[in-house]
């Protein structure tokens, strides 16, 4: 094969595979809706820009019109700038019902020159305190970055600017639930949460910077989509591993595996699964399972 033949072959994949794939770019009026904030939420440039705005008396929120049963969803998000304490920024996929599943970023405010928190957590049949919780290695309100999430039914991979900061994996025979059943939505809400935000909701929200405004840019999913019952990606899909729908058994390479490392390493400050103060009968069964 000659390196001429190559770029044929990338431009082919997607329209072999778009019959059992969505792959989604560019106009965000195609792919979600504004569900609540009165006017704060809006999506301009012709689709290309979608921006979430709080106020003293509202925040505001969308989500997707498609529902999926594993998928790699990435978006580009610029968070509140400034003094953004007591906002918190979520953006994560969750289903319905009081056994729901859920895989959460949630990016938590703070003051003027003080470091975001990354919130992570991932909920499966209605239980959750999996909570992971990083710094970031950039400004993350000066620029848009791109936040990932990988959902196959083997694992929970989730990515900042394509370097992995967690894993959650399908652990299922030993006892832990793993959300591979329930087909679930993307959301995303920019919120006053200052009882417990910023420094256990020590620092309130300053009402005087508002609005506060949260951006969304190039949001991308290859995934399956639920739909009256079924998957876009067939009955067979998940086993099979060709071409782009390589994601639905992808794994941390050994390179992935060291950024992994070195996330965990440099930027991670909190970790339930090394809290045994709050887990006085034994850590999760999770975390104590390779």
């Amino acid at each position: 094969m000659t390196s001429s033949s190559v770029p044929l072959i990338i431009l082919l994949v997607p329209i072999v595979l778009g019959s059992i794939m969505v792959a989604s770019a560019g106009n965000l009026n195609q792919d979600f809706d504004i569900t609540w904030g009165d006017g704060r939420a809006n999506i301009i440039n012709n689709g290309e820009l979608l921006t979430l705005s709080l106020d003293k008396t509202s925040g505001s929120g969308f989500q997707s019109k498609n529902e999926y049963l594993f998928g790699k969803i990435d978006m580009q998000l610029k968070l509140v700038p400034g003094n953004s304490a007591g906002t918190v920024t979520a953006y994560y996929l969750s289903s319905k019902g009081s056994t729901w599943d859920e895989i959460d970023f949630e990016f938590l405010g703070n003051l003027s020159g003080d470091p975001y928190i990354l919130h992570t957590n991932v909920f499966s049949q209605g239980k959750g305190n999996r909570e992971q919780q990083f710094y970031l290695w950039f400004d993350p309100t000066a620029d848009f970055h791109t936040y990932s999430i990988l959902w196959n039914p083997q694992r929970i991979i989730f990515s900042v600017d394509g370097t992995p900061i967690r894993e959650f994996k399908n652990l299922e025979s030993n006892g832990v639930p793993f959300p591979k059943n329930q087909p679930m939505r993307i959301y995303s809400s920019l919120w006053n949460a200052d009882d417990w935000a910023t420094r256990g909701g020590l620092i309130k929200t300053d009402w005087t910077q508002a609005p506060f405004t949260a951006s969304y840019r190039n949001f991308n999913a290859n995934a399956c989509v639920w739909s009256s019952g079924g998957s876009s990606c067939g009955s067979n899909s998940p086993s099979s591993t060709s071409g782009s729908n390589a994601w639905l058994s992808q794994e941390l390479d050994s390179a992935s595996q060291q950024r992994l490392k070195w996330a965990q390493k440099n930027y991670m400050i909190y970790n339930y699964c090394t809290d045994a103060k709050r887990f006085p009968q034994g850590l999760p069964t999770e975390c104590t399972t390779s």
